[in-house]
């Protein structure tokens, strides 16, 4: 029996149920809006697995077109796993999660650099005010004395 190519084990691709009688096939329809392929921290382990029991140079690439996967994903993986492991791996995408206690102190920091502007602007206010008050009363003084 010869093994059908559009069959297939990947554990990330949802598919029809098969039909009566025929054989299990993909679903042929395009969605409106592609979704991005997730994949398991299990299975970023059974890759990584066998790329490294990969003997031959050319291993590699047919691991990663049996799978449909792209050089980049393993490359990826292997960084994230030679830094922090298992856990390295699981972390998703987009934003980390950032500390109160550093956010709570850049805040801090924002309304002091404000708070301290605004301290200047008011010390040349009053400075102002002070050398108009000493110039009125100097002419005061002058208008009295005629």
């Amino acid at each position: 029996m010869v093994a059908d190519p559009l069959v297939t084990e990947r554990p990330f691709i949802q598919s029809r149920a098969p039909e009566a009688g025929g054989p299990h096939r993909p679903d042929p329809e395009v969605h409106e809006r592609a979704t991005r392929r997730h994949f398991t921290v299990d299975y970023k382990l059974r890759i990584l697995a066998e790329a490294e029991a990969c003997a031959e140079v050319h291993g590699v690439g047919a691991l990663l077109r049996r799978e449909g996967l792209y050089y980049s994903h393993l490359a990826n993986w292997q960084r994230l796993f030679a830094s922090g492991g298992r856990a390295a791996l699981s972390q998703g995408r987009g934003r980390k999660p950032t500390d109160p206690q550093a956010s709570e102190l850049a805040r801090v920091q924002q309304e002091n650099a404000r708070l301290t502007r605004r301290l200047l602007i008011a010390e040349e206010i009053i400075a102002v005010q002070k050398k108009v008050s000493e110039l009125l009363q100097l002419t005061q003084v002058e208008a009295v004395r005629c």
